[in-house]
């Protein structure tokens, strides 16, 4: 099954507003500002702990994930030169040495428990073997 490709503008369009979205809500209702560095991902990753530990079902929270993850891929797109990239609905990053890297399912897997943003974006700006895409 062949599916199009969209590269940057078009695939960048919904996670950088996700992105923003989550910026503009941590500063507003969280007092946090996020200025798109990696070490700013340390603070996302301890947010998504606080939101498990309190319980949230899933679906709550499956936007601020989304948010949450979108921003850490532009971390990455920022340090890196990366770009979004979109199929089917999904949206990922491939690197500039050709890795490609889901932060938005990251983001999901960090709730669960599995996974950290922080050590996403360490890894995909070293270059490091890519997480494979869904």
């Amino acid at each position: 099954m062949t599916t199009q490709q969209e590269t940057r503008p078009q695939a960048a369009a919904k996670p950088l507003r996700w992105a923003a979205d989550a910026v503009a809500t941590m500063r507003e209702g969280a007092r946090l500002r996020l200025d798109y560095s990696a070490q700013s991902l340390w603070r996302i990753d301890r947010m998504i702990d606080d939101l498990r530990r309190e319980g949230a079902p899933p679906a709550a929270v499956q936007n601020v994930l989304r948010g949450f993850g979108a921003y850490a891929g532009e971390v990455i797109v920022r340090q890196t030169g990366a770009e979004w990239w979109s199929t089917g609905g999904d949206h990922w990053i491939r690197t500039p040495d050709g890795g490609l890297w889901d932060p938005i399912d990251e983001a999901r897997r960090c709730f669960a428990g599995h996974g950290s943003l922080r050590l996403l974006c360490r890894d995909a700006t070293a270059g490091a073997s890519a997480h494979r895409v869904g």
